[in-house]
């Protein structure tokens, strides 16, 4: 019998191959970095997942566990939806009596997770991007997701203040894949018509012509969610099209945060969390001050509590 909780990592709402082989990814490297801990990852919200939840509930309990600390890959809430974690995890969680769970929080703009989008977008600038005269003419459009509720679309904006912060960067903007405004197009006209607004730019470009250099202002659209998947394919089809119809911008690419080493710890941290708070497994439930339907922090669940599939 396992003593210890178990980790079960939770995605949500997709069907993409790919976002299901980093989520392994992610599971392997941390049964790999701490063994004394059961593991393991599923998806939410989308029916036809490859890697859905209650399969990962399942491998669990087969290894003794009874007691999960369920983590989600959320940057932000989730807003309404079909299904909320908690409702997903209830109904895993009724198919074995006697095992509980509780749900941590999304994980928010955590300043690891920030390291890492920062990464993501030296990466997409290349060689010399932490040179000042490289950042300082570079605007981020930051995307999320996008949700009915705007205390879930605000967190997005509370990133980007944050990603802005000391980083040398023009500015970083927002948008949404779907749901709110502004959508990626609206986002990506901002983002021109405050570069072509800055006083500083006006400047490099006279010193462009006199040095025979090219000095113009470019724009990294980067993904604030996890893996890749009918979202970033979404958002990459939007970025495009926006594109071809300003031929005379420059616009790159970011890849989303996938299963960083950042990552990775900024789980482990909320699971250790969890299980230092030994309450959590004796019903607590931690109020949210957001006033949605989402996931409570800390709730706590059980096949008893769950009153079994719906």
């Amino acid at each position: 019998m396992t003593i210890r909780p178990a980790l079960l990592i939770a995605g949500h709402g997709t069907r993409h191959e790919g976002a299901a082989d980093a989520l392994r990814a992610l599971v392997r490297v941390l049964g790999e970095q701490h063994p004394e801990v059961p593991v393991a990852g599923g998806f939410f919200g989308a029916p036809a997942s490859p890697l859905p939840l209650s399969g990962a509930v399942d491998a669990l309990v087969a290894q003794g566990a009874t007691r999960l600390v369920v983590v989600p890959l959320l940057m932000a809430p989730t807003g309404p939806i079909r299904e909320t974690l908690p409702e997903a995890v209830a109904r895993a969680v009724a198919a074995h009596p006697g095992v509980r769970a509780v749900c941590e929080p999304e994980l928010g703009p955590d300043p690891r997770l920030l390291a890492a989008l920062e990464r993501r977008l030296d990466e997409a600038l290349g060689g010399g991007a932490r040179r000042p005269e490289d950042r300082d003419r570079t605007t981020v459009l930051l995307v999320g997701r996008g949700a009915a509720d705007p205390h879930a679309n605000a967190e997005v904006v509370r990133a980007a203040r944050l990603l802005w912060e000391g980083r040398g960067f023009a500015g970083v903007e927002t948008a949404f894949v779907t749901l709110a405004a502004p959508d990626v197009p609206a986002g990506l006209d901002r983002c021109r018509v405050l570069a072509a607004a800055a006083p500083q730019q006006g400047q490099r470009q006279r010193q462009g012509q006199e040095q025979g250099q090219e000095q113009g202002h470019r724009i990294v659209v980067l993904p604030y969610f996890f893996f890749a998947g009918d979202l970033l394919e979404r958002l990459r089809m939007q970025t495009e099209g926006w594109a071809a119809a300003h031929p005379g911008a420059e616009v790159l690419g970011a890849e989303p945060i996938g299963a960083a080493a950042e990552l990775a710890e900024v789980v482990v941290a909320r699971y250790r969390a969890a299980v230092a708070d030994g309450a959590a497994f004796a019903g607590r439930a931690t109020e949210d001050a957001r006033p949605t339907g989402d996931a409570l922090p800390g709730t706590a669940l059980s096949a008893t509590s769950a009153g079994g599939p719906a």
